[in-house]
């Protein structure tokens, strides 16, 4: 694949975590829910996260860190909204899944053009993923990964995804990607 080719694709793919994830800048704390998984923790993989995400609390860390908006503030199709998505392009496209470097941050406007980091999201191209791990879906500390098959709305290839609300409690679970919680109207 040429270099403009690849290039092109990890911005695709970053662009599609845009319709995935969103931030807080105050701490809001989550309910301990399973959302049905055994054997693991949620809250621990929501703390690990936090932990590891701390940092961008300030957005201005984002950049240097390579991570950059994609899109104005994504809104649900019928309820709740994620946020605005600062995506790492190089992460999307490395085809790994580290806890400690999340592909997207996802932030709230909060007024004044202010931002409040609410939540992550991780992001593989599911055939790289496969081929690279014996054809098992990706799981992270016992949550799976949604798959988004093809043909998308994005237009790409099948990728795994998984949003993480570490910073802003969601009613309907810490692993949902739509968050009633997260609004697009403080712009």
């Amino acid at each position: 694949m040429s270099g403009k080719k690849a290039a092109s694709r990890i911005w695709a793919l970053g662009i599609v975590s845009c319709g995935l994830l969103a931030a807080a800048a105050a701490v809001v704390p989550l309910s301990a829910q399973d959302n049905g998984h055994q054997g693991h923790s949620p809250s621990q993989l929501v703390e690990d996260v936090r932990n590891a995400t701390r940092v961008y609390l300030d957005v201005n860390n984002a950049g240097p860190a390579g991570y950059g908006p994609a899109f104005g503030c994504v809104t649900g199709p019928d309820h709740g909204a994620m946020g605005i998505h600062y995506v790492n392009g190089t992460l999307v496209g490395d085809g790994k899944i580290e806890k400690e470097t999340p592909e997207a941050l996802i932030y709230e406007p909060a007024g004044g053009g202010k931002l409040r980091l609410v939540g992550v999201e991780y992001i593989v191209d599911a055939q790289t993923w496969l081929k690279n791990n014996n054809n098992v879906p990706p799981q992270l500390d016992g949550q799976a990964f949604q798959l988004v098959a093809s043909p998308n709305r994005f237009g790409l290839d099948p990728f795994f995804e998984l949003h993480v609300w570490a910073w802003r409690d969601n009613p309907q679970g810490a692993f949902v990607d739509w968050n009633n919680n997260v609004t697009c109207e403080r712009q």
